[in-house]
């Protein structure tokens, strides 16, 4: 039996499970806001082209409205300044794409501080406990935060100080960028940087320095309790936009069950 032919196999006989990793796409899927003078994008809208009437009896289809970061989306290089000069959305490596996850669990610790920041030394534990970060592959840091997603207001998290949700300190996300062998950072926040990133030096570092590396980002991302610390394989898929910053995607990761 083939290899394509044993993992049909697995998926039919549910020795490997198929995890939905996305958050449904709709007009009440939380979106980023930023402050003034900034531009923002638009939520996810429908328009109705026809629905098995005068416009078009058999059929039924839509226009959608949305920006590229809009729910569970994917961030390219050209999407921040720094990685102005690297591939869009359409350009992005097929492996890079499809490639091994590991799930870092900061839950207990972000459940107690909302503006909790990952550093080197946590990864490093995780590191001792469940070995390398993978090679080409995908750390995805799971935060609880999907838990807040059917709400804008509790999933930005906003005061009079800004939004507060979880993310990773400015040196961790250069360790992550420099250093680290992942091609990508996924998280279960509305961007992959943390709330409070604008103070951060340098400011939103996690899309300074990973996407000025040529590295990419995953957000928005559900179900990672799903998933094991290790041994996932993860699948990306945005749409193939060409000159696009990043786009909505489907995301989901094969798990193996015993």
């Amino acid at each position: 039996m083939s290899l394509l032919a044993q993992l049909n196999t697995a998926i039919t006989a549910g020795t490997i499970e198929v995890v939905d990793l996305t958050a449904p796409l709709s007009a009440s899927t939380p979106i980023l806001q930023l402050p003034e003078p900034f531009a923002n994008t638009i939520p996810f809208g429908l328009e109705e082209i026809s629905r098995y009437d005068e416009r078009g009896p058999r059929w039924y289809w839509n226009n959608i409205h949305t920006g590229e970061h809009t729910g569970t989306h994917l961030d390219v290089p050209v999407h921040w300044v720094s990685g102005k000069d690297g591939h869009d959305v359409s350009e992005v490596p097929l492996r890079t794409l499809v490639a091994p996850a590991v799930v870092l669990d900061a839950t207990a610790r972000a459940a107690e501080d909302p503006d909790f920041l990952l550093s080197i030394e946590d990864i490093r534990e995780w590191e001792r406990v469940n070995g390398p970060l993978p090679d080409g592959g995908w750390l995805l840091y799971r935060t609880g935060w999907d838990a807040r997603s059917h709400d804008q207001k509790a999933f930005l998290n906003n005061d009079e100080n800004g939004p507060h949700s979880p993310g990773v300190s400015a040196e961790c996300a250069r360790w992550l960028a420099e250093e680290a062998p992942i091609t990508g950072f996924g998280v279960e926040t509305v961007g992959t940087d943390a709330g409070q990133a604008l103070a951060l030096e340098p400011a939103f570092p996690c899309h300074e320095l990973l996407l000025g590396a040529g590295k990419h980002g995953l957000t928005q991302l559900r179900n990672l309790a799903s998933l094991p610390p290790t041994g996932s394989l993860l699948v990306v898929s945005p749409l193939p936009i060409v000159g696009g910053s990043g786009s909505p995607a489907r995301v989901y990761a094969l798990v193996e069950r015993a």
